[in-house]
């Protein structure tokens, strides 16, 4: 039987957006573990277990889906996902990197749907709805799991 998903990672530096997402995450009941990084270069540093997450590995697990905002300082989405195509991670296939904006840019979704490594691209802050459709369609075993379990 499938578990829940041991991680999921928010990358974003809006506080509120970080809330509101977290929050309908844990109504959802999906995962073990909300990670919160506030830019693209935070979210490598935690994926290759460096800077402040260098110290404890086992303690941050690898993240199965990922919410990536497109503008942040330091390290934009952009740029982290140039930088995550070149990370050696195990089982970074099985990731799920799902990009968040505010922007109504048809630009912005264009090229995220032309980046191989980015599987959706939604509005932020994420919706309850949303949320299950990128469950359901990313992780279809889970689905019927957890959402079965609440019928």
């Amino acid at each position: 039987m499938e578990k829940k998903l041991d991680c999921i990672l928010l990358v974003d530096d809006d506080f509120a957006t970080n809330f509101i997402n977290k929050r309908i995450i844990q109504k959802i009941n999906i995962t073990e573990h909300i990670q919160v990084t506030l830019n693209g270069k935070e979210a490598i540093d935690y994926l290759s277990k460096q800077g402040k997450f260098e110290s404890a590995v086992n303690e941050f697990p690898l993240p199965q889906l990922i919410l990536l905002d497109i503008n942040m300082p330091v390290m934009d989405g952009w740029e982290f996902i140039q930088a995550y195509k070149s990370l050696d991670l195990e089982n970074k296939d099985d990731i799920v990197v799902v990009m968040l904006s505010s922007s109504f840019n048809p630009a912005d979704k264009a090229k995220a749907e032309s980046i191989a490594e980015i599987a959706d691209f939604k509005q932020k802050p994420i919706s309850k709805e949303a949320l299950i459709e990128i469950i359901e369609t990313y992780f279809p075993k889970l689905v019927k799991q957890v959402f079965s379990e609440k019928v």
